[in-house]
């Protein structure tokens, strides 16, 4: 048995998911073979296997906004680290949200 976690993506997968995970604190790594490249992204091993389910579940919600389909294990599952996440996301949302301008005020001009 293994206690590293890794995201899964198809080869070819585009660079925004890369990107993304990255941005989510996954490690990318390569493997370049005499045919496709292979890519993959795995929790830095150096986490508890705690910090790893957290990492792991802190980044469900910002892929499915993203638009991607996330499948992710009981054993890597933490509803604290989901809801925290998920929480932060709407945060950050608030936050980030453009605010309408103003509409000008209207003088009278004699």
């Amino acid at each position: 048995m293994t206690d590293t976690v890794h995201a899964d993506t198809p080869t070819g997968a585009p660079e925004e998911l890369l990107a993304l995970l990255d941005s989510l604190g996954f490690k990318r790594n390569t493997l370049t073979t005499a045919g496709p490249v292979y890519v993959w992204h795995e929790v830095p091993a150096h986490l508890t296997n705690a910090e790893k389910k957290t990492l792991a579940t802190s980044a469900v919600p910002a892929l499915l906004i993203a638009g991607y389909l996330v499948n992710i294990t009981e054993a890597v599952w933490d509803p604290a680290a989901y809801q925290d996440a998920v929480q932060a996301l709407r945060r950050q949302r608030t936050v980030a949200a453009p605010t309408a301008p103003r509409a000008p005020r209207c003088r009278r001009t004699r």
